[in-house]
């Protein structure tokens, strides 16, 4: 999808959202969608997917494109799921039939057992560029999702503080976008996202425009942050690594039309603490695995 487009589509799903009358935040979480169960595993279901297939037509005698094709999933209830693929594949697009900025030509989404027909305010999205708004301060970016809900303004600006503390940028509130380095401005989204407390946070490569070392001191972040939360997030990422360090499932799609093709399970402690999982013996394994399905050894640019 077009860049621009992306952007305008996202802000445009933000001010779609019905807003809500003037309550507060703790009604707002109380009166979530229950989750739906599991068949046989009695486990607490997020997000699902049931045998979904999306079309994209290129023109009225154009064939078209299927980016994806029978893909069905399930993510439970605070895990961090990955996806990887070749380019193409149809990652984002899972992202946005997620969010309700698209919809399947064939198949059902469902977000906390609801099925999913438009945007919806139980899903968060944050993306490789942090889309702050450069007229607003730090603390007032993080505020846009409250204040398009009608949050009263005191709670708004102490769920901002919180947020913004939990994310390492406390003396920064008032400071603008511009005055911000990118890592802090990744920061600063990330608060965004979960001031909303969003059941479900989707991310499509959020750090990956970043340098080596900034970008793994923010998985370090976002991982205790989604620990500690305890939100269930479906992530894309190219970085094989990344997807390892900070996942419990990594899902492998295949080229377009994209399929789930294999499913790995990420048997290495300390989810909260990619850093340390990086140092993991099994590391290694798992990083060959990847490699082998995505088929690396043979791939072209």
């Amino acid at each position: 999808m077009d860049g621009k487009l992306r952007v305008d589509s996202l802000l445009d799903a933000q001010l779609q959202f019905r807003p809500m009358n003037t309550v507060s935040l703790e009604k707002q979480r109380a009166e979530k969608q229950p989750m739906t169960k599991q068949a046989g595993a009695g486990a607490d279901i997020r997000l699902e997917f049931r045998n979904v297939t999306r079309r994209f037509q290129a023109g009225r005698k154009a064939e078209g494109v299927t980016a994806i094709e029978g893909v069905s999933l399930t993510v439970r209830d605070g895990e961090v799921v990955s996806l990887i693929g070749p380019s193409g594949c149809g990652k984002s697009t899972l992202l946005n039939l997620t969010a309700g900025l698209d919809r399947p030509t064939v198949g059902e989404v469902f977000v906390d057992g609801q099925p999913v027909t438009g945007p919806n305010a139980h899903v968060a999205f944050m993306l490789q560029k942090d889309l702050l708004l450069p007229w607003r301060t730090i603390r007032e970016n993080v505020e846009f999702g409250l204040e398009i809900r009608k949050v009263p303004a005191a709670e708004r600006k102490s769920t901002a503080l919180a947020m913004l503390k939990a994310c390492h940028l406390e003396g920064f509130p008032d400071h603008y976008p511009h005055q911000l380095s990118g890592g802090m401005r990744q920061r600063a989204a990330l608060a965004r996202t979960m001031a909303t407390d969003p059941t479900v946070v989707l991310m499509d490569e959020p750090f990956s425009a970043l340098d080596a070392q900034t970008k793994m001191i923010l998985q370090k972040d976002l991982a205790q942050t989604l620990s500690a939360m305890r939100k269930t997030c479906l992530f894309i990422t190219h970085d094989l690594a990344e997807a390892v360090a900070l996942s419990d499932r990594v899902l492998v799609m295949s080229h377009r039309p994209g399929k789930i093709i294999e499913e790995i399970v990420i048997d290495i402690p300390g989810r909260d603490n990619p850093l340390v999982r990086r140092e993991s013996p099994m590391m290694t394994g798992y990083l060959h695995r990847l490699g082998e399905l995505l088929d690396l050894a043979h791939a072209k640019v």
